[in-house]
C-alpha cells in the first residue's frame, strides 16, 4: 500500500473544499488570541507534569472548541488543554494551540498551532500556523502547502549531508536509546535543537532532513503525520512503526528514513 495512504488516509474533493477552508479560520482564529499575549506580561503556570501553560494557550483553545461545537456538532475533538470530547465521532479535530510553549513564553517564534481532523482514527488533514510570522504550513495525503504554494522535502541521500533537528537533547536518554542518537547526531553535517513543530516544518519546507522527539502525545503528533507526508517525506514512531498511536516520532525527507531508524535504535 502507498506509505501516504497507508498513514494518513485521503479527503475526497467535497471534503477538502469544506474543511480545508474552516480549518484556516481555526488557525487565523487563534493566532488573533496568541499574537495578542505575544511577548506580553502574564502568569506562566505549571501543569502536573511541569510542563508551562499560559492563558493564551487555554483562550485559543477555547476559540477553536467552540468555532467546532458550532459549525460541526457531531465532530469529535482532542485539545491539550481541555480534553476529549467525542472520542468515538467519524470525524475529530485534534488541537495544541501552543507547541512550543517554552519556546512562546521565552518571546521566541520556535512555536506553532498544531490543527488536525481525524477520520475514522486517521489523520487527513494537518495544519502548523505559525501566529508571529504568519506562515500556515496545511498538508493532505498528497500535497502541502506553506502560504498557498506547494512545497516538498529536499533531496539528501547521505545523514553525513544531513541537517538533523530535535527538540530535547536531553530527554532522548530518558526515553529512547541515548547513545545511539548522539552517535547518529555526530554523523550529521549540523544538529540543531530547533524543535516542537518547527523542526517538522523546516522538514516540510526542504530547510532541514530529520527531525525527531522521543516523547509524543496525540495532540502534538497528529498534525504532523500529513504535513510531512503531503511534502514528500516520512514519519513513524521511533522504532519505524505507523505514527498513529505512538508514543514518538521521527520525520525525514524520505531517503534517509530506514538508515536514521535503524540507527537510531542500534540496528546496525
Amino acid at each position: 500500500m502507498d506509505t501516504l495512504l497507508k498513514y494518513s488516509g485521503i479527503l475526497d474533493a467535497s471534503e477538502q473544499n469544506e474543511l480545508l477552508p474552516f480549518a484556516r479560520v481555526l488557525a487565523d482564529t487563534s493566532a488573533a488570541i496568541i499574537r495578542r499575549y505575544y511577548r506580553a506580561d502574564y502568569t506562566v503556570e505549571l501543569k502536573a507534569d511541569a510542563s508551562p501553560v499560559t492563558v493564551a494557550d487555554r483562550q485559543a483553545e477555547e476559540a477553536m472548541r467552540e468555532l467546532i461545537l458550532r459549525t460541526y456538532p457531531d465532530h469529535g475533538i482532542l485539545g491539550e488543554e481541555y480534553g476529549d470530547y467525542r472520542p468515538n465521532a467519524t470525524y475529530r479535530w485534534v488541537l495544541d494551540p501552543i507547541d512550543g510553549t517554552k519556546a512562546f513564553v521565552s518571546g521566541t517564534y520556535l512555536f506553532g498551532t498544531l490543527i488536525a481532523l481525524t477520520k475514522h482514527g486517521r489523520p487527513v488533514l494537518g495544519v502548523i500556523n505559525q501566529p508571529v510570522m504568519g506562515d500556515y504550513l496545511v498538508g493532505t495525503a498528497n500535497r502541502t502547502w506553506l502560504n498557498g504554494k506547494p512545497v516538498k522535502v529536499s533531496n539528501c541521500g547521505r545523514i553525513e549531508d544531513a541537517i538533523l533537528l530535535a527538540t530535547d537533547h536531553w530527554n532522548v536518554r530518558n526515553h529512547q536509546n541515548g547513545a545511539a542518537f548522539e552517535e547518529l547526531a555526530r554523523r550529521a553535517k549540523r544538529y540543531n535543537n530547533w524543535g516542537d513543530c518547527h523542526g517538522y516544518y523546516l522538514v516540510a519546507t526542504g530547510g532541514a532532513h530529520i527531525m525527531m522527539d522521543p516523547i509524543m502525545n496525540e495532540w502534538d503528533l497528529m498534525a504532523l503525520i500529513p504535513v510531512i507526508e503531503g511534502a514528500g517525506g516520512r514519519i513513524t514512531d521511533w522504532q519505524g512503526n505507523d505514527p498513529v498511536g505512538g508514543a514518538s516520532s521521527v520525520a525525514t525527507n524520505g531517503m534517509l528514513h530506514d538508515e536514521v531508524i535503524r540507527a537510531l535504535n542500534g540496528w546496525e
